[in-house]
């Protein structure tokens, strides 16, 4: 299995090289060269089998020889040994065919916890049996920073600098970044949006000098392992209503389409998905774009789903590389034009998007009732996120179609926001529950590449 740049000018890479690379040094994002697909038969079989069963047979085809079964099995069942709830990602029903998917009994109450807690894993394995050590470098609008500093706190190969906007993500998800006290993890608070952070990443990537004298990683959605960790609960969600015998839709609430675009590479590979719908807030350039087209960037506007306080969908290019037949040369001109404010998709592509993705916006006021209504006649509190998900898919869904909305985190990580919709605090589980004491370790700093550049090579491991 070999992987290829989305921008077409990078070399081909092993699984293994792919993960530990991150960015592609042409821009680009890493996708699989070809998508494995599995038959009726092997969908059917997953039924009735553990989480890590399931992860190891979706995982399997995409991973070269680098994790041999048996390691790769192992590394598996680490990661997910602290989940807090034996079957992982459990199932509860809202409404006559309307599921929850409950994505957040990971370590950080996120959905970001199934991607890195298996990347921690694997990175580990890699880099110790390669001899190396490597800096990580992430932004974050708030889950993936904690997940990636729990994933990798105290692990001997790697130095982990978060990004994350200062002002603009809640007190837990800072808190759960800030308060960890190995001395590898560092907490960065940025002046500035989540759409900056992302953007000093990348040119980190694209600074090749820096980039060498670091050994820059990134875990990131950019990076194609956490998207492939993800396609797993796709698949042990839709064989629990039926699947692969009857068709099952999906709603995602998603900023970065990291998640959604993993519900693709499910449909793709044979799971009988009918529609993958994009839930958003009132950062609505991805509902933008579906509907009209048009990708252009507007002003990020703070929001109590602060998740999704983004503009520039880096996922997003992974889309659109197949919706452009994998011309890299296309890929690569309208990323061209984002950086000058945004572009606009081809009649042909965009109606190759729509043949998979539908998209719904769900306003603040809007946001917060459906929160109360979720509690009120479906016997559920949930997070910010979780509830756009819920309005969106019960706005759009097909009565007759199973559909299932992602949970992606733990409503205790926005308490402020989920009290003053529904009058509840949620209260953190028991094993957190002393976050508010614990001592916090941050850096704020300057949204400038150079500060930042200057500052991770002082604090890294020599």
């Amino acid at each position: 299995m070999l992987y290829i740049s989305t921008r077409g000018q990078a070399p081909e890479l092993t699984f293994e090289e792919a993960m530990l690379s991150g960015l592609a040094r042409d821009g680009g994002l890493y996708v699989p060269k070809t998508i494995p697909h599995l038959s009726e038969a092997e969908i059917t079989a997953m039924a009735g089998l553990s989480y890590e069963e399931t992860a190891f047979r979706v995982m399997r085809p995409f991973i070269d020889q680098s994790f041999s079964d048996a390691v790769l099995g192992d590394l598996i069942s680490k990661a997910y040994a602290q989940f807090g709830h034996g079957a992982r990602a459990p199932l509860v029903q809202l409404a006559p065919n309307h599921f929850l998917l409950e994505l957040f009994h990971g370590p950080t109450l996120a959905f970001k916890d199934f991607a890195m807690q298996l990347i921690g894993q694997l990175f580990q394995n890699a880099l110790t049996r390669r001899n190396e050590r490597v800096t990580i470098v992430g932004a974050t609008s708030g889950d993936t920073g904690s997940a990636a500093i729990e994933a990798f706190r105290g692990l001997d190969n790697v130095d982990v600098f978060i990004l994350y906007p200062h002002g603009r993500v809640s007190e837990v998800q800072r808190r759960q970044m800030t308060t960890p006290s190995e001395s590898n993890v560092h907490a960065l608070a940025v002046d500035g949006t989540f759409d900056d952070c992302q953007a000093r990443l990348k040119d980190m990537f694209n600074d090749f000098p820096f980039r060498d004298e670091v050994r820059l990683a990134g875990v990131n959605s950019i990076n194609w392992a956490r998207v492939l960790a993800q396609v797993v609960y796709y698949f042990s969600s839709a064989v629990s209503l039926g699947a692969p015998k009857r068709k099952i839709s999906f709603t995602i609430p998603t900023g970065n389409f990291g998640d959604i675009f993993a519900g693709y590479i499910a449909k793709q590979m044979g799971l009988p998905i009918d529609r993958l719908i994009v839930a958003t807030n009132q950062n609505d350039i991805l509902h933008r774009c579906l509907s009209t087209g048009g990708y252009q960037t507007t002003d990020v506007h703070p929001s109590v789903s602060p998740s999704m306080d983004i503009q520039v969908s880096s996922n997003f290019e992974r889309a659109l590389f197949d919706a452009y037949d994998r011309d890299g040369g296309a890929v690569a001109h309208l990323m061209s034009d984002l950086s000058e404010g945004g572009f606009h998709v081809s009649p042909e592509a965009l109606q190759a998007l729509r043949a998979h993705f539908d998209s719904g916006r769900v306003g603040e006021d809007e946001t917060l009732h459906q929160i109360a209504a979720s509690h009120s006649t479906m016997g559920e509190l949930l997070c910010p996120h979780s509830a756009i998900g819920v309005k969106v898919a019960e706005d759009l869904r097909d009565p007759a179609t199973p559909m299932i909305t992602l949970a992606t985190a733990h409503p205790a990580k926005f308490p402020d926001a989920v009290e003053n919709a529904s009058g509840i605090r949620p209260p953190l589980p028991h094993r957190m529950a002393d976050l508010y004491e614990r001592s916090e370790r941050v850096t704020r700093v300057a949204n400038d590449l150079g500060t930042l550049e200057d500052l991770i090579r002082e604090r890294r491991a020599k």
